[in-house]
């Protein structure tokens, strides 16, 4: 059995007003610790731990997710501004939650990707 996750639990609590938007494959939420003045999540319905274990069975599943990114950026009028769109992967690409999820950010210069150390 696969583990629940914080994001599995706020995709299946019933009209959950923390949703944005959803549909069968996907879910839209805030950030609950935001990074930039827009700070959304893209979050499969289905828990999918992490990028490695996309296969050809659940590509659908990316390509959706992408698709709403972008629906995202334009409801939030930052497609023409610019935004930045993240998949932190495993532990030392900072994934701190194993469920598949795109961060949306923008609002604001987002500046450089990495800081130098």
């Amino acid at each position: 059995m696969i583990k629940e996750t914080i994001f599995s639990k706020i995709i299946n609590t019933p009209k959950n007003k923390k949703i944005l938007y959803q549909n069968k494959l996907v879910t839209v939420f805030e950030d609950k610790q935001p990074q930039a003045l827009i700070h959304l999540l893209i979050v499969s319905n289905t828990i999918i731990h992490s990028l490695n274990e996309i296969n050809k069975e659940n590509n659908i599943i990316l390509l959706e997710m992408m698709e709403i990114a972008i629906k995202m950026a334009k409801k939030m009028n930052i497609d023409k501004s610019g935004y930045r769109i993240i998949i932190n992967c495993k532990k030392n690409g900072g994934q701190e939650i194993p469920h598949l999820h795109i961060h949306l950010l923008g609002g604001e210069f987002l500046g450089p990707i990495l800081h130098k150390k």
